[in-house]
């Protein structure tokens, strides 16, 4: 791709915009508003996670930990969701904090593996979600406005009536959607616009880039490779807790048994857009566009369910996701070797 002057983030936008295009001749109702809501609202949680995950890789870390730290922060958002909604909110990502926080102490403090101590930390949240749900969902509660960060429209209360007459037009559509964006999603997106902001414009960033370049090399620059990596686990905490925050606000719930195979759609969306799994290089747009292709990937397979041409029950979703992650992770790896040729 590099000698076409292509980069990685520009490829996954191309495949992106053509698959979208696909989907909208060939299945009705495939942008409608309904689903695109739909698709928007389910995958900010996936998007939230892979940009946490997105930080820790340019490092050249891993974080396996995620799904189970959301799930663990479903729970406690659930429980803390009857004291309102900055209650719940608060405490789910409050919880994804902690467990990021315990992730960055031990691998820069204990000098553990990244695989090894996010694998513990996994297990654990696991188990905690578990034990503080007594091995089942817990029921939100629906009188604080605690379920409107994952089902409601952040803008809503201005949409205009005529918005929905015969009559509204293109531009009544557009307006329509503008402001009937899910709450999930704004978050997601703002999470996004800081998080590329910091990359891009600040030291933090540069030290977060340098530090996956070369861990030694930045040391001897002086750089602050270990306040930079501690970091980056307590960000991919934090957002996996908000991604928890939602995941109960949305399904009503929390979810203990939830978030198994997060990691790995976390991972692929990374990949996906360009960040090297050695880390030093990577790209925040392009794991939202990761993210983005990879649900606009399930969702024509569910499309194709209902045309009746394929029957693909919700476990091939794994399959599928291990596929996807094994051939660009091949891909990626034959890049490299090219570009270093």
């Amino acid at each position: 791709m590099r000698g076409w002057g292509i980069s990685p983030s520009m490829a996954v936008v191309a495949v992106l915009i053509v698959l979208t295009l696909l989907g909208a001749w060939r299945y009705d109702g495939f942008l409608s508003e309904y689903n695109v809501q739909s698709v928007l609202r389910y995958n900010s949680m996936f998007a939230l996670v892979a940009l946490g995950m997105c930080f820790v890789i340019m490092t050249g870390g891993i974080d396996l930990s995620v799904g189970s730290v959301a799930a663990f922060s479903s729970v406690v958002a659930a429980h803390l969701s009857g004291y309102g909604l900055l209650a719940g909110l608060l405490g789910g990502l409050g919880a994804g904090l902690l467990a990021g926080t315990l992730n960055a102490v031990i691998v820069t403090r204990l000098k553990i593996l990244p695989f090894i101590a996010t694998l513990a930390t996994m297990l654990a949240a696991s188990g905690t979600a578990l034990l503080l749900a007594n091995n089942q969902s817990v029921s939100v509660s629906y009188e604080t406005g605690f379920v409107d960060l994952g089902q409601g429209d952040l803008l809503s209360f201005m949409r205009p009536e005529w918005v929905d007459g015969d009559n509204a037009g293109v531009l009544g559509g557009i307006l329509g959607f503008i402001l009937s964006f899910p709450t999930p999603a704004f978050i997601a997106l703002a999470a996004y616009i800081v998080a590329g902001i910091v990359i891009g414009h600040t030291a933090f960033g540069r030290h977060i880039l340098a530090s996956g370049g070369g861990t030694e090399a930045s040391r001897l620059m002086g750089l602050p490779v270990d306040r930079a990596i501690f970091f980056a686990y307590v960000i991919s905490g934090g957002t996996a807790g908000m991604a928890g925050v939602i995941l109960a606000a949305q399904f009503g719930a929390g979810q203990p048994i939830e978030g198994i195979g997060w990691e790995l759609f976390a991972i692929a969306s990374v990949v996906v857009g360009g960040t090297l799994l050695t880390g030093g290089k990577g790209s925040i747009g392009g794991t939202l566009a990761g993210a983005l292709l990879l649900g606009i990937i399930f969702t024509i397979l569910n499309f194709e369910n209902g045309m009746g041409w394929i029957s693909l029950s919700a476990y091939w979703q794994s399959v599928v996701r291990g596929a996807f992650l094994f051939v660009v992770v091949v891909l990626q790896a034959k890049l490299s070797l090219r570009q270093e040729a």
